[in-house]
């Protein structure tokens, strides 16, 4: 197939991309490579994808010294007039989104950057795969949807309209744009709830990368809810591998709908993606600290704006639909993040 991957120089979208290429997909990468966070682990990960850094060129499309069948262009969801121009020229048959502005706290000071990229960018998309023939559109929606929900696990039928932040309300609003567009257009979409996404090349905002920092720097970490949170973290292979079953099997829409929320009578559905076994934060923390062979200094805080204390997720539509539920323990997937943290930022043991 020939498939859009957005958000590539991101943490789950250069990992896709990476997976998609290995089994023999033409893909076509997207990115704005914003200053959200450190750009050169953004244009690490493109360089490991064979895209140099210094030949990229907004709005320009430069094919991988690495892989043939990998293109990647440096575009703005908000530039619809480009957007259009690259869906008119590529014929793409599939797309997955996975650009946005991530982070429920920064949402909190920049709620601009998120009506931009997860709105606009988002509707910028689903009309150029109503307009350009794709046969199906997946992407990334979030376990913060779930807001101020008790019921745990979380459950895709659950209801979620209740969000905390503004970034889980910009994820809410993804699913009903898309619903919407598979109901009007018949387009089949598919929205991943990710479940605390973590492994190699993550997101240096997240916990697993500012423990890690933090400790080998003898510095202190911030904890916050004085510890008494849980998150269902999920190794990044695990959240790519759901996401190739979605792309492989889009949803065809169930004639006899019963009011489900998690799918519709239209070609639409939502999955959470998650562990299903949600790891207390303390926990979490003394693992990172057996891997490193050292102990972490804490700095015990109040509960964030826009933080939830608990999730975990519900995978039964996954298992039963695609056949899949994530696996990597806790322990196998932090090592492997340590391991390649030591050899990107040349720490010796």
């Amino acid at each position: 197939m020939k498939i859009l991957v957005t958000g590539t120089a991101g943490f789950i979208g250069f990992h896709l991309a990476n997976r998609l290429l290995e089994r023999g997909d033409e893909v076509i990468g997207l990115d704005n490579i914003n200053d959200y966070y450190d750009v050169n682990l953004k244009y690490g990960r493109l360089a490991v994808a064979g895209i140099k850094r210094e030949k990229i060129e907004y709005n320009k499309l430069i094919t991988s010294n690495k892989y043939p069948n990998y293109k990647f262009i440096k575009l703005n969801l908000k530039d619809k007039e480009n957007i259009f121009k690259l869906f008119k020229e590529e014929k793409f048959d599939k797309v997955c989104n996975l650009a946005a502005q991530a982070g429920v706290r920064y949402s909190l000071t920049n709620p601009d950057a998120y009506i931009n990229s997860n709105i606009v960018g988002h509707m910028n998309i689903l009309e150029a795969v109503r307009h350009f023939g794709v046969k199906a559109l997946s992407y990334a929606s979030s376990s913060s949807v779930y807001g101020l929900n008790k019921k745990q696990p979380f459950s895709t039928d659950d209801n979620v309209d209740h969000p905390i932040s503004l970034y889980a309300a910009t994820k809410k609003a993804d699913e009903l744009m898309s619903h919407t567009y598979s109901y009007l257009y018949n387009i089949p979409t598919t929205g991943l709830r990710f479940f605390t996404v973590y492994g190699p090349w993550g997101r240096p905002d997240m916990a697993l990368f500012l423990f890690t920092k933090a400790i080998l720097e003898n510095r202190a970490i911030d904890v916050y809810n004085y510890g008494n949170m849980q998150r269902d973290f999920t190794y990044v292979d695990d959240i790519v591998e759901g996401i190739i079953r979605v792309i492989d099997n889009p949803p065809k829409g169930n004639p006899n709908w019963d009011g489900r929320a998690s799918e519709s009578i239209a070609p639409y559905k939502v999955y959470n993606i998650g562990n299903g076994s949600p790891v207390k934060l303390m926990d979490f923390i003394e693992a990172i600290e057996k891997t490193l062979s050292k102990k972490a200094k804490k700095n015990l805080l109040p509960m964030q704006p826009g933080d939830v204390p608990s999730t975990w997720a519900d995978t039964t539509d996954l298992e039963k639909d695609l056949g899949y539920k994530p696996y990597t323990p806790i322990k196998e997937g932090i090592a492997k993040f340590i391991e390649w943290y030591r050899e990107f930022y040349n720490i010796k043991q």
